[in-house]
């Protein structure tokens, strides 16, 4: 498991859709990122000041977060994007 560090939170990512609304497949290259994930890995937060702000999202949580942001890993058949807490945009309820 990834255990991310700071303000850093591990993204498990969304399947891609392999077919558009008009019924083309697409290939590897043509499938844009998913800009939202599960939240798998929360870091403790970030220190300013002396004190440590935690993180606003909690493990389980879909996130929609910017659509360049993060670095991707591939983790055994898995791949997940690690992302700093400030580039997630929003909570999905």
């Amino acid at each position: 498991m990834i255990k991310p560090l700071g303000d850093r939170v591990v993204l498990k990512q969304a399947e891609v859709e392999e077919k558009t609304a008009s019924g083309i497949i697409l290939t590897g290259n043509s499938k844009e990122k998913p800009a939202y994930s599960e939240v798998v890995a929360v870091g403790p937060g970030k220190e300013e000041g002396g004190k440590l702000i935690p993180v606003n999202v909690t493990v389980g949580q879909k996130v929609i977060y910017s659509q360049y942001a993060g670095t991707d890993v591939t983790l055994g058949d898995e791949k997940y994007t690690i992302v700093k807490a400030e580039d997630i945009l929003a909570v999905v309820e």
